[in-house]
């Protein structure tokens, strides 16, 4: 395999990764506000050389098991008799700064693998000549 193959093989495990993390991210923000919602957590991992370069690929989704915001309500109809109930343990902060930092990750990939398709596209047009 070309070493353009494999840029673009990397660059392209990058973007799935990162995307994957974007859309789990999407989930933890929409849920903010979900009574009794944990936070989900997704690593990264190495897969298995493939034609001799090692690439990313996500894990399996985990959910954070630390302790959910305990709310005062007590009109709402899940709260308990000292009049509390189970927010989430969604940090809205944390959330958008890891979806800032997935973002420019799955930017510098899609750079990356654009950057090799034009170098890969300009050797081909050098050798036709």
């Amino acid at each position: 395999m070309s070493d353009f193959s494999n840029a673009l093989s990397v660059s392209s495990s990058g973007l799935r990764a990162q995307a994957t993390r974007l859309r789990v991210l999407s989930e933890n923000i929409a849920n903010v506000d979900t009574p009794g919602y944990h936070r989900k957590t997704i690593p990264f991992e190495t897969s298995g050389r493939r034609d001799g370069v090692q690439q990313v690929e996500t894990g399996k989704v985990n959910l954070d098991r630390s302790e959910l915001e305990q709310i005062y309500d007590p009109q709402n109809p899940m709260a308990n008799e000292n009049g509390f109930y189970d927010g989430s343990n969604v940090d809205l902060i944390i959330e958008l700064a890891d979806a800032r930092e997935a973002q420019q990750s799955y930017e510098a990939n899609l750079k990356m693998f654009e950057q090799t398709r034009e170098m890969s596209t300009s050797l081909m047009d050098l050798l036709r000549r």
